[in-house]
């Protein structure tokens, strides 16, 4: 069975999301897609001016996965533009956020993605869990006990 993909973190979503050339009808151009996590990973590397490492470690990826995202970002950038086709951002696999929790059986610290439906230590399976942010409690359940509180 593959492992499950991690959500992405991105910290930007455009207002604009539908790209076409100046000449083109709509109803006959070709569509490419963008991914938001491609989006942002172009964001962060061509604009913020960020290292790789920097900008993998802002969207919660390793290295490897952060230039596969961008490369593949920027190959379908390049094909719309060659190509005359359109650009949907649309889609893919992200977050806005990544909360962080502490087992409270085993002690592990682990983090997971705000929209996750997953409430257990991934170490020892508890459900018991605190969220070690100090002023919100991320997880939407009753198991999870909020610093503080």
């Amino acid at each position: 069975m593959p492992r499950p993909r991690k959500l992405r973190r991105i910290s930007f979503m455009p207002e604009d999301r539908y790209f076409v050339p100046d000449k083109a009808e709509k109803e006959d151009i070709e569509e490419i897609v963008l991914k938001f996590e491609e989006l942002e990973a172009m964001r962060l590397k061509d604009i913020e001016k960020l290292s790789q490492e920097e900008c993998a470690e802002m969207m919660h990826v390793s290295r490897q996965t952060f230039q596969l995202i961008i490369d593949k970002a920027r190959s379908k950038v390049a094909m719309a533009l060659t190509q005359g086709k359109a650009i949907r951002i649309h889609g893919g696999n992200y977050t806005f956020n990544i909360c962080k929790y502490t087992c409270n059986e085993c002690g592990k610290d682990f983090e997971e993605a705000y929209e996750s439906q997953n409430s257990e230590c991934p170490k020892c399976g508890s459900e018991t869990i605190k969220c070690r942010e100090k002023k919100r409690c991320c997880m939407k359940t009753k198991k999870v006990q909020c610093n503080g509180e």
